[in-house]
């Protein structure tokens, strides 16, 4: 990894060597180039598809794991794709290889893209879910958070729980991210910087109830849940957190969740990776990110 810091309040972190040395690895049909890292159809899961063979498997195995490294380090643009697929190493079939594919190919078309970071304030969650959209019915967490530009810290998994709403998910999603959201308060406060209340952005307003209400907004629909959201409302009344709306077009979490695809990819990849413009102009596309603004 190299790690640049001659920019006077800026860190720009880079894999492009090991990108090349990744795409020099995979086999020739994955050859090609590719504007997103997956389609719209990442999610679907087709049962009659034929698996792969051993060899392919242990292949498909094998590239997964690089690109969950790279994903996590300075990619984030892949992280939803490779979070896919990660569920998918113990018995992958055609379909996964093609999706596997598709995110080679967009390396291929975008291995100069770099992460840069530039502090300026107090960390900012945004945390989002997709409900439902595994095979086993289980919803997709998605966490973004920023300490001013370019992610700090972010996250896409498979919840672990089924739920029985959107709102449910949404809570569960909150959930996950308490654990690093509080380390992060301590971290920052172990180091002497202050820490105020940390906003947590989410776009569903019955969660946002639930979260400050607990038991005085909770059904019968959502009892079940109580550990979790009692758990939030605590902090909360500490003062240690907050849930604040956001609009689902400003949703950064949203990334992290499904396969966007078009400007609101691009728009979002610019935000989170806080790209400025020479940083993608080898892509196989007219990038139109510089004259997007964010929001």
């Amino acid at each position: 990894m190299q790690i640049d810091y001659r920019k006077k309040g800026m860190v720009t972190f880079s894999l492009k060597e090991y990108i090349e040395k990744l795409l020099q690895e995979t086999p020739y049909d994955m050859e090609g180039s590719a504007r997103a890292p997956a389609a719209t159809h990442l999610f679907n899961v087709n049962d009659g598809a034929d698996k792969l063979t051993e060899d392919k498997a242990q292949l498909f195995h094998h590239i997964v794991a690089k690109l969950l490294y790279l994903c996590r380090r300075t990619r984030q643009d892949i992280q939803t794709a490779v979070a896919f697929l990660c569920t998918r190493v113990n018995c992958p079939d055609k379909d996964d290889y093609k999706k596997l594919a598709r995110v080679i190919q967009y390396l291929r078309s975008t291995k100069d893209i770099t992460l840069s970071i530039e502090p300026n304030n107090s960390p900012r969650w945004w945390v989002d879910s997709s409900y439902a959209v595994h095979l086993d019915m289980k919803s997709h967490t998605g966490i973004f958070m920023t300490i001013g530009k370019g992610g700090a810290y972010t996250a896409s998994c498979k919840q672990k729980i089924n739920t029985k709403s959107s709102t449910k998910a949404e809570l569960v999603a909150i959930d996950d991210v308490m654990a690093q959201v509080l380390w992060t308060r301590h971290f920052l406060a172990a180091q002497g910087v202050p820490v105020p209340v940390t906003t947590i952005y989410q776009d569903n307003k019955s969660t946002i109830l639930l979260s400050e209400n607990g038991k005085g907004s909770s059904s019968r629909r959502t009892k079940h849940l109580d550990v979790r959201y009692f758990f939030v409302t605590d902090r909360i009344k500490r003062g240690e957190v907050k849930v604040a709306y956001c609009p689902t077009e400003n949703m950064l979490a949203d990334f992290f969740t499904k396969p966007l695809q078009g400007a609101a990819f691009r728009r979002m990849r610019s935000i989170i990776l806080n790209m400025p413009s020479t940083d993608y102009v080898n892509e196989a596309h007219r990038s139109v990110l510089g004259k997007t603004k964010d929001k």
